[in-house]
């Protein structure tokens, strides 16, 4: 079994770095991962500057991946289409520092990178550690592994991922695994203006997380509740609810 492994924190994450580890025990593992961290940068591509490409192998010299000067969806779409001499038999993206859940998973570099192996044609799974600041990736690398063996197993239906979210609790603490939608996340978003030492402006982007209703069933909900949350995404983003009421428009040229 060939795994390619990305992620958005970069090459020298620790999250990529423990599922490289536990992945290898299952598979051949491909990384193709960014450079430095490429958070947030959703389905971005690059095509106004080149992207720079080097091997770079840690410690143990049979350790050793691409590393990009690019986005997430870059890592992918080289990988596949210009590196590996080999396709993959399923993407990995993760393990992500910091939760994807609910609607953030449209910023999300983590779950970009899947999406992309899976708009390839390839199964794909997104994988996160719902802390900042907890750096034990144990748990959720080995679930992940599982998940792996799983997926190749029992395949997905076509151009769908699976993002899954691991709260930052030892195995023995965890409530158990639930398939879940997607919840909402919403922000109080704040935007501090400054100057520079030559007296232009610019904005600084922060803000905080407020309160989302998220009920039963929500994989925001899951994690709190001390579960594993895996949500199976598609593309199809059309409304078809409302076409009819469209239709109703008569809209013309």
């Amino acid at each position: 079994m060939r795994i390619l492994l990305t992620n958005d924190d970069g090459i020298f994450a620790p999250g990529i770095q423990a599922l490289w580890r536990e992945l290898s025990e299952v598979g051949e593992v491909m990384v193709v991962a960014p450079d430095s961290e490429r958070s947030a940068t959703s389905q971005a591509i690059t095509v106004h500057h080149p992207i720079r490409v080097d091997q770079h192998c840690f410690d143990d010299p049979r350790v050793c991946g691409w590393r990009i000067g690019g986005t997430p969806t870059d890592c992918v779409k080289i990988a596949v289409e210009a590196l590996l001499d080999q396709k993959p038999d399923i993407v990995v993206s993760g393990i992500n520092q910091g939760p994807n859940l609910g609607t953030d998973v449209l910023y999300s570099g983590t779950v970009s990178a899947a999406i992309e192996g899976a708009l390839l044609g390839f199964p794909a799974i997104a994988v996160s550690l719902t802390s900042w600041k907890m750096d034990d990736f144990s748990v959720a690398a080995k679930f992940t592994s599982n998940l792996v063996l799983t997926a190749i197993q029992k395949p997905l239906p076509p151009r769908t991922l699976l993002n899954v979210n691991v709260p930052p609790l030892a195995s023995s603490e965890l409530n158990g695994v639930e398939i879940t939608r997607l919840g909402a996340i919403q922000y109080e978003n704040i935007f501090e203006h400054r100057k520079d030492p030559r007296g232009r402006s610019y904005y600084w982007m922060g803000g905080k997380q407020v309160d989302s209703e998220n009920g039963a069933g929500s994989d925001v909900a899951a994690v709190k509740q001390g579960k594993i949350s895996v949500t199976p995404i598609h593309f199809d983003l059309t409304n078809y609810k409302i076409m009819p009421l469209l239709e109703e428009w008569n809209l013309t040229t």
